[in-house]
């Protein structure tokens, strides 16, 4: 999440320059070149469906980034963190199948808070922005899933980030190239190193060590860490209230995240398992009994996986 929020800041010094659909443009455009140049991808590791789940999550995560990049051009970057962490908490709701029902109101009273609407000193098309970039998280969250139970590693990257990059282009390609500089170029190819190229990699392989747990929390501190980023970074000095809202938004994100579950899925690829990591002898019962064996496998994306770690 640091490299996310780090990312984000620096890209705000883009923004004069190629403006901030530009500036999500050119790092979504070079992620996708690192990325195909890592992972190489085979036409054999996909199915009709894996392939056509990562699309879409090649969508949502243009979507949010490209509409985050115009929140935090309009808001603070901690209000912006914290409004688009809404997605991610819905999701969380939704699991908890009723059983989190209080963690949304106490949400909302942190977005009161952070937002303080009486004052009309908040941009209301930055929220909306913003907004519209949680409901994009939310998608790409579910989505996530559906590509870590059907390939494994960062196979769905080598499509998924080509795909947003092509519909970013669409959209901001035309109106950003002419003001492209050499200067521009090699800023955003920092910027796509930053954001989303190593925080995708390497939240990929800390689901592989965590549990979904405390990787939920951790990524209840995001708002915290974009807070304490655009204080250093952009000299984005909060008020009173808005501290309490955005610690609000960060204690319904745990809250509700510890009430949540998924029911975990055997993931099934495309590839044979010869090409993965060979699966080790299977242990006698009395083995599995003493080892504890059978316990569920923390599933990749469970709260999130751009703008990003």
């Amino acid at each position: 999440m640091l490299f996310v929020q780090l990312g984000l800041a620096l890209s705000t010094g883009l923004f004069e320059q190629l403006g901030p659909l530009g500036t999500g443009w050119i790092r979504l455009v070079f992620a996708a070149a690192l990325v195909l140049v890592i992972v190489r991808p085979r036409r054999a590791w996909f199915t009709r469906s894996s392939f056509l789940a990562c699309v879409v999550l090649g969508a949502a995560t243009s979507g949010m980034t490209l509409l985050f990049t115009l929140a935090i051009d309009r808001i603070p970057l901690g209000t912006a963190a914290a409004l688009e962490f809404l997605g991610p908490l819905a999701v969380a709701v939704l699991r908890s199948r009723g059983r989190a029902l209080l963690w949304p109101l106490i949400a909302a009273v942190g977005v009161v808070l952070l937002t303080e609407p009486w004052t009309g000193n908040i941009d209301p098309i930055g929220v909306l922005y913003a907004l519209a970039a949680a409901a994009c998280w939310a998608v790409y969250i579910l989505c996530t899933q559906r590509v870590g139970d059907e390939l494994s590693g960062v196979r769905g990257l080598a499509v998924s980030i080509p795909v947003a990059a092509v519909i970013a282009s669409v959209i901001a390609a035309p109106s950003t190239i002419p003001l492209l500089t050499w200067e521009a170029a090699l800023a955003g190819l920092g910027l796509a190193v930053l954001l989303p190229t190593v925080p995708f990699m390497l939240e990929i392989q800390a689901l592989r060590r965590i549990t979904a747990a405390a990787y939920g929390t951790l990524t209840s501190l995001e708002p915290a860490v974009a807070l304490v980023i655009g204080l250093l970074l952009l000299h984005q000095v909060p008020g009173l209230l808005p501290v309490v809202g955005l610690a609000l938004v960060i204690v319904a994100g745990i809250g509700v995240e510890r009430s949540a579950g998924r029911t975990p899925t055997a993931p099934a690829s495309a590839t044979p398992a010869s090409a993965l990591i060979p699966a080790p002898t299977p242990p006698t019962e009395a083995a599995a009994a003493a080892s504890g064996a059978g316990e569920a496998p923390l599933e990749r994306g469970e709260l999130r996986t751009g703008e990003p770690a």
